[in-house]
Order: C-alpha cells, then sequence, then structure tokens
C-alpha cells in the first residue's frame, strides 16, 4: 500500500508543482522563490545545467548507474575522495524531500524516491522540477529568482555566459553573493573556496568543452526530449509562471541589499 501510495505521488508531479521543496522549507530564511514553466527558461540555462551536473541524464534508462552509486557508497565510507556524484533525479529527491544531511544512510534512502521521479516523469519535466527547486545562492531557490536577482533579467532571456555561471553555482550556492549593480561574485570569507573555481571555471572552460564535445548546447537540450525553445512561447508572456516581471521576494531583498538599484521591470 505504502509503495502503491508513493508512485502515486510521484505520477502527481506531472501535472502538480508543490509550492515548496524540503529544502525551502528548513530554510531559516526569508527565502526568495517564484515558479516558473519550463516554456519560459532559455535553452541555455537547460543546456548548462545538463552538462554541468549530469550530461549522461537524457542517455540512461534510470535515475543513476548502480555501479556509480556503489563506487560512491565505497568512497564514502573508507573516506576516499569520490568519483562520481549525485544525478540529476538525485539531487531533486534530495531537494524536495529531505536535506543537507551528508549521512550515508540519507543518501541511501534518497535512491527510492529518485528511482520513482525517473521511473514515472518525462526527463524534461524533471528539468522543469529540478530548475525550479534548485538553490541559487543563500535563501534564493529556483531560476526566476536567480536570473532577476543575479542579472535583473526574466529566464527567458538569459545570455550563455549567464545561464553558465548560474550552473557553476549549483555545487556551493551559499558561497555565491551578488555585488552592488547585478552579476555573481564570492565573498573572501567562503566556506567552500572553490566556489569561485567552479562558477569561473563552468562559465569559461568546463561548459564551453562540453557544449563542443556535445556537438552544440542544442544537443543537450535535445536529450532531455526539448525540441522547442522559450521564444516560441513569447505570445505567453505575460502569464503567471513565466517569470516576466522581477517576483516580489527579490525586489524586498533588493530594496535592503543595494537600495539605489534599479530594476528594468519597474
Amino acid at each position: 500500500m505504502v509503495a502503491f501510495v508513493t508512485v502515486v505521488a510521484a505520477s502527481s508531479l506531472r501535472v502538480w508543482t508543490p509550492s515548496s521543496s524540503r529544502f525551502m522549507r528548513i530554510d531559516d530564511g526569508p527565502i526568495a522563490y517564484q515558479y516558473v514553466s519550463l516554456d519560459h527558461v532559455s535553452r541555455y540555462v537547460v543546456a548548462s545545467v545538463i552538462a554541468h551536473e549530469d550530461d549522461q541524464m537524457g542517455l540512461r534508462a534510470q535515475a543513476f548507474h548502480w555501479g556509480d552509486f556503489a563506487d560512491r557508497a565505497r568512497a564514502h565510507l573508507t573516506g576516499e575522495e569520490q568519483q562520481t556524484y549525485s544525478t540529476i533525479p538525485q539531487q531533486l529527491a534530495k531537494n524536495m524531500f529531505f536535506t543537507p544531511d551528508q549521512s550515508a544512510v540519507r543518501k541511501a534512502v534518497e535512491t527510492v524516491p529518485s528511482v520513482l521521479l525517473s521511473a514515472t516523469l518525462p526527463d524534461a519535466r524533471i528539468m522543469e522540477l529540478y530548475l525550479n527547486y534548485a538553490q541559487f545562492g543563500p535563501d534564493l531557490y529556483g531560476v526566476c529568482a536567480a536570473s532577476w536577482y543575479y542579472f535583473d533579467t526574466p529566464p527567458w532571456e538569459m545570455y550563455q555566459y549567464h545561464a553558465m555561471q548560474l550552473a557553476g553555482m549549483l555545487p556551493n550556492p551559499e558561497d555565491v553573493v551578488r555585488p552592488p549593480g547585478g552579476g555573481v561574485a564570492t565573498p573572501a570569507d567562503a566556506q567552500y573556496p572553490s566556489a569561485a573555481f567552479h562558477i569561473n571555471g563552468a562559465a569559461n572552460v568546463d561548459l564551453p568543452a562540453r557544449f563542443a564535445g556535445w556537438g552544440g548546447w542544442e544537443n543537450l537540450v535535445a536529450s532531455v526530449g526539448i525540441d522547442d525553445s522559450a521564444a516560441d512561447h513569447a505570445d505567453d508572456r505575460p502569464s503567471d509562471d513565466s517569470c516576466s516581471s522581477m517576483p516580489e521576494p527579490v525586489r524586498q531583498r533588493l530594496a535592503v541589499e543595494d537600495p539605489g538599484f534599479v530594476s528594468r521591470s519597474q
């Protein structure tokens, strides 16, 4: 009975988007977040996140390779450096249902919802949920809030370089700051100094190389079943799920952090 309910709950995510994730609910905030439909997200963002976090996502028949999972478990138990990392379905399951706890128990339990999500949802829907629940800075969630907060632009208008920077934030989102006027930086006292390395390396070296290896970013997007562009949905703007104007939580945050800033959406 429990398994049936769990499968039904996972299947409902095809059409139902929870208003928050577990990560958001345990954040001592206030958080900045607003949902945006994948129709209104630049394909540069989609391609950059796939390439940076899980470029085999569209090529697998399941949430992860069990051999990789066994290698990660072995590395965790022996204290060795991990050679493989969580896939996008695994990260989505963690963000939606669990906490940042790095325990082996949490990582093991996480496999169940990640397998169900992968089995019941199309890859494009998994990407939509992931891009909405991923953390892109302290108390900042989802690509809608992130694109406006850092770059004063809707997510469907993101430049390729900015999209790559957003993808580079994902490993260490707590160590990203917005300098006055906008953009991306990392504080000198960052807990993880590698945050700057990830952001700059992603935008300038890693992702351009990965795009080239795939024969272009378009092939990465196509690998998860997305064959249109955000521009194809321009007639649907502005709509409630298009993120066409700066979310109010972002506006309130900037009024405190950067009071001289005037958004293009005002």
